[in-house]
Parts: C-alpha cells; sequence; structure tokens
C-alpha cells in the first residue's frame, strides 16, 4: 500500500528475489548486490518491469564509470521505476520542508516502537515524484497473509505522520490525504472483508461489482442501511483508536521524534538502523 503524496508505504512480498536471477545474468552485478532486499520491495512487477529496473541499475552504474552495479544502483532504480525520479529541484520553502520532515519523523517513529510492523527500511525527505517523503518498510520475508495485530499497527503507523505536524506545528495540512485514503482502505476491507471486527463478526460486507461494457459502474450490497451505519461506526472506530494509539506514543516520545526529525533536515535521508539508533541513543538519555 502506498498514499499518494506524502508516502507511507509497505509492501506485501509475493515473490523472491529468484524471480529476478534469470533477468539479471546480462547485468554484471557487484557481490555485495542483494536481490532479496530488491525484490522484497517490488512486489507484483512483471517481468518488464525487473529488466527496467535492471538497465536503469546499469546506466547509473555506467555513469559513474562503476564496472559492475551495486546495492546503490539496484537501491536508486527501484525507487526510481516505483515513485519517479527525485525532484531535487523542486522549490519548498523551509516550512514546508520542515513539515515533511517531521511528517516522515511521526511515521518512521511510530514503526520502530510498535512490534508488530515490519522492519523500517529507509526515510527520506527528498521529493520523488509527487511525495515529498518517504517512508519505506520492508518485511523480512514472504507475506501470504496479514493478522489483525499487524494490520492495527500499520493503522497507527500511517496516523503517525498526521499526529506529528499536528504537535509541532499546532495545525494540520494536506499532506496526510494519501494516508488518510489508505487508513480508511485497511480499515473497511478489516469490517468488510476480513472477519476482523468483533461488533460485525465473520460476514463478507463487500459486496459485489456490476459492470457495464467492461467498466465497472457500480457496488450492488446486500445488507441494510442499519448495518451499513453499523459499517461506518466500526470503520470509524478502529481508525479512532489507531489514531489514539499513535499520539500516545509521539507524545510520550517527544524528544525522540525531534531527534529523528532534525537528522531528516540535515542528511535527508536516513536507512532504518540509522533511525533505530537515533530512538535507542535518546532512550539512552532518558535513564541517565
Amino acid at each position: 500500500f502506498f498514499s499518494s503524496r506524502r508516502r507511507h508505504t509497505r509492501f506485501k512480498c509475493d515473490w523472491s528475489s529468484a524471480c529476478a536471477l534469470p533477468i539479471s545474468r546480462n547485468v554484471k552485478l557487484d557481490p555485495s548486490a542483494d536481490l532479496s532486499v530488491i525484490a522484497r520491495g517490488t512486489p507484483g512487477f512483471s517481468g518488464a518491469e525487473l529488466a527496467n529496473l535492471l538497465n536503469e541499475a546499469a546506466l547509473l552504474a555506467a555513469r559513474q564509470n562503476k564496472k559492475a552495479v551495486t546495492m546503490k544502483e539496484l537501491e536508486e532504480a527501484r525507487d526510481k521505476v516505483r515513485w519517479g525520479r527525485e525532484r531535487r529541484s523542486l522549490a519548498m520553502s523551509d516550512e514546508e520542508k520542515r513539515d515533511t520532515a517531521w511528517h516522515e519523523a511521526g511515521h518512521a517513529l511510530v514503526n520502530v516502537l510498535l512490534e508488530h510492523t515490519h522492519p523500517l527500511h529507509k526515510v527520506t525527505i527528498i521529493p520523488r515524484g509527487r511525495a515529498l517523503g518517504l517512508t519505506m518498510m520492508l518485511p523480512e520475508k514472504d507475506i501470504h497473509s496479514q493478522r489483525r495485530k499487524n494490520l492495527l499497527d500499520d493503522l497507527a503507523v500511517t496516523m503517525g505522520g498526521r499526529i506529528a505536524e499536528e504537535i509541532v506545528a499546532q495545525d494540520i495540512s494536506s499532506g496526510a490525504a494519501g494516508d488518510i485514503q489508505m487508513a480508511t482502505q485497511i480499515a473497511r476491507a478489516m469490517v468488510c472483508q476480513l472477519g476482523m471486527s468483533d461488533k460485525l463478526g465473520m460476514i463478507n460486507y463487500a459486496g459485489e461489482s456490476e459492470y457495464f461494457g467492461g467498466r465497472e459502474i457500480g457496488r450492488r450490497t446486500d445488507y441494510s442501511e442499519a448495518t451499513a451505519r453499523e459499517i461506518d461506526d466500526e470503520v470509524k472506530r478502529i481508525i479512532d483508536e489507531a489514531y489514539a494509539r499513535a499520539k500516545s506514543i509521539i507524545e510520550a516520545n517527544r524528544d525522540k521524534l525531534e531527534a529523528i526529525a532534525k537528522a531528516l533536515l540535515e542528511y535527508e535521508t536516513l536507512d532504518g538502523a540509522q533511525v533505530e539508533e537515533i530512538v535507542r541513543t535518546e532512550i539512552g538519555r532518558a535513564h541517565v
């Protein structure tokens, strides 16, 4: 899943790096290049898309006169193919850049401090495509199903960006529009498709799509207006509880949030290990 502006990404892997091996035979890879990392960040890519990614990585390496493609080129190529080229020339005000740093720091902090999330891969405030910033998590292995506790933690991470902005700026912006859309989709799927609502039980409320001329024109539902209101209330309850969890985490760890945001403003991009080190360091200081 990913949002449309400030993207908070969480991938569901459905293939392994073995899929990329035949395509990579014509590209000289550095021994340090780990295709499994790229595979976890490119779920559902077709053979043509994988070939495009590897060709782009080879071009990046050639421009730097490298004899082999390293992880740096592979990751840059993946990000470019997935989200678009870096837009370093985009004119952003200091205030907007600062808001983006706090926003992404909120996602990253909640992700690191929750138990049932995928490991943080990297966080950046370099604009790319339509995104002003990016927080990326990668699963450690292929994920074929999701537990409720994982989805609830995902929702809390999604809320983290808006909450961080609100706490720091005492205001909210349109930057969380994609996060809100994604959270609504996850919560509604939990209630209507996955049977993860104790109140509404194991009933599929998704309905059936109706098509005309090969296009979806509507969705037929087999439940009453009263049930529709209960679904809306349950979706809102799940999102509100995730928001409250994330807000509690961020308020209790404001010093760590600030440290991550300041590091982003200075370095623009941090990998997961660097963020975790910042969090551990701040925890250590708190106990001194």
